[in-house]
């Protein structure tokens, strides 16, 4: 695992730190199933990442504990990808941010008569997570 770096000791940058960027939370979510991924079904899984950015974000996640590599001695090379048990304690964060995403998705579904003053918005979208799941 990698040295922590937060000068402020705040958590939630610890965290993001971890998990924060545009791939990794999505390359999580899809080895949230349980399965082993190969590096072609991930990028296949996530069509608008590129191959080199998919590498650089494995190899964080694996330098971090969040994913575990594993290589096979076979012709041609197979390398599976999969959570680890820290990687899969994200799960409950990854729903959560999944749940806020849909919520905010239909406020802003809805035509300008019908969204609610900024004041709102907020209160809105923490009753629809609080809906028990």
């Amino acid at each position: 695992m990698k040295k922590l770096n937060s000068k402020s000791g705040c958590s939630v940058e610890v965290t993001l730190s971890v998990m924060g960027g545009t791939w990794k939370p999505i390359i999580i979510f899809k080895l949230m199933e349980g399965r082993r991924l190969r590096f072609m079904e991930l990028s296949r899984e996530i069509p608008s990442v590129t191959q080199r950015m998919l590498t650089l974000q494995l190899r964080e996640l694996e330098a971090d504990g969040i994913v575990e590599r594993t290589v096979y001695a076979e012709v041609p090379p197979r390398v599976d990808y999969e959570l680890t048990q820290l990687g899969r304690s994200l799960k409950p964060v990854l729903l959560a941010m999944r749940e806020w995403g849909v919520a905010y998705t239909a406020l802003l579904g809805r035509t300008q008569e019908d969204r609610p003053v900024k004041a709102e918005v907020g209160s809105e979208l923490e009753m629809a997570g609080s809906s028990g799941t």
